[in-house]
């Protein structure tokens, strides 16, 4: 089983369009040492030729061109995207979903009925794409149970409930439902090896210690470096934790959580927001994280569990 990384940026991607942060600047200007990033999204295949989606970024077309293995060409109009599964339905994980539409057949669409309720309402993706390829809608349960992927045989996912607000667009954004956002676990029925994703992530519990101990590898929530940190680059009055992403640095924060995990499991930040200092290579934050056995993931990253 293969993970690959499409984009591992938090939303704006890295730089961001309009930011002049220390990072943004930095990077345009060759003063530091960090790589260029898209919006977050990974693809997830059993044989290395049939794929799933997991988010479609705004990035996705970018994506696809840097993943030779999205675009296999057996026939005239061909993609190695088998179909889609949707964790959440935020802006920088459903838009690429309209880059999709010249497809063939029906996209398979994989997401919790509380997500179809927004892209088909308060963001009408669904309808939009019923005039052009179409939807075939799989709802993902939230109970624990593991479900199938159409036309992806050997690829079984499991969601796992996480607590977090709905998009703002969202009707149900001052009252969140269960399955507004959910962690996704990845099984390798062959091995029996599992990986955890999760880029959206706004507390640890027992049961998420519990899930991700058993995983080869977890891919968790790399959002933001301090709590404050959008506060005291004066981009943001709300805060991490206000915005559903859990720091890594500070007590209880992210870093202190993925210690907690056996030694044999694989650490991996995602969904890296472009002010984060870790995104500098030879920055102290960074350093810190080697320190703690913990990667921070890049764009094109392979991952074999």
């Amino acid at each position: 089983m293969r993970i690959r990384v499409l984009g591992s940026s938090a939303g704006g991607g890295f730089p961001q369009w309009n930011c002049n942060c220390s990072n943004c600047k930095g990077l345009r200007n060759g003063s530091i040492r960090a790589h260029a990033r898209t919006q977050s999204s990974i693809a997830v295949s059993a044989t290395g030729e049939d794929w799933l989606l997991v988010n479609a970024s705004p990035d996705i077309l970018k994506q696809i061109a840097q993943t030779p293995e999205l675009q296999p060409a057996r026939a005239v109009r061909d993609s190695g995207i088998a179909a889609v599964l949707l964790m959440d339905a935020q802006i920088d994980h459903v838009t690429g979903l309209l880059m999709l539409r010249e497809r063939q057949t029906p996209l398979p669409l994989l997401a919790t009925p509380e997500v179809f309720t927004d892209i088909s309402d308060g963001f009408p993706i669904t309808r939009i794409l019923s005039h052009y390829c179409q939807v075939a809608p799989t709802e993902l349960p939230i109970d624990g149970s593991t479900t199938a992927i159409p036309g992806l045989p050997g690829v079984e996912v499991q969601t796992v409930a996480l607590a977090s607000k709905p998009p703002p667009y969202s009707p149900f954004r001052g009252n969140p439902r269960p399955g507004d956002n959910i962690g996704l676990l990845l099984h390798n029925p062959a091995s029996g090896a599992k990986a955890f994703y999760a880029p959206g992530l706004a507390a640890v519990t027992q049961e998420l210690l519990e899930i991700m101990s058993g995983c080869t590898v977890v891919l968790v929530d790399g959002t933001f470096w301090t709590h404050d940190e959008m506060q005291r680059e004066g981009l943001s009055k709300k805060a991490a934790l206000d915005m559903g992403h859990l720091p890594q640095s500070g007590p209880g924060g992210m870093i202190e959580q993925l210690d907690k995990l056996p030694s044999g499991v694989r650490k991996i930040l995602i969904h890296i927001n472009n002010t984060n200092p870790m995104l500098v290579e030879d920055s102290a934050e960074r350093a810190e994280l080697v320190a703690h056995g913990i990667e921070v993931a890049f764009d094109g990253m392979d991952i074999a569990f």
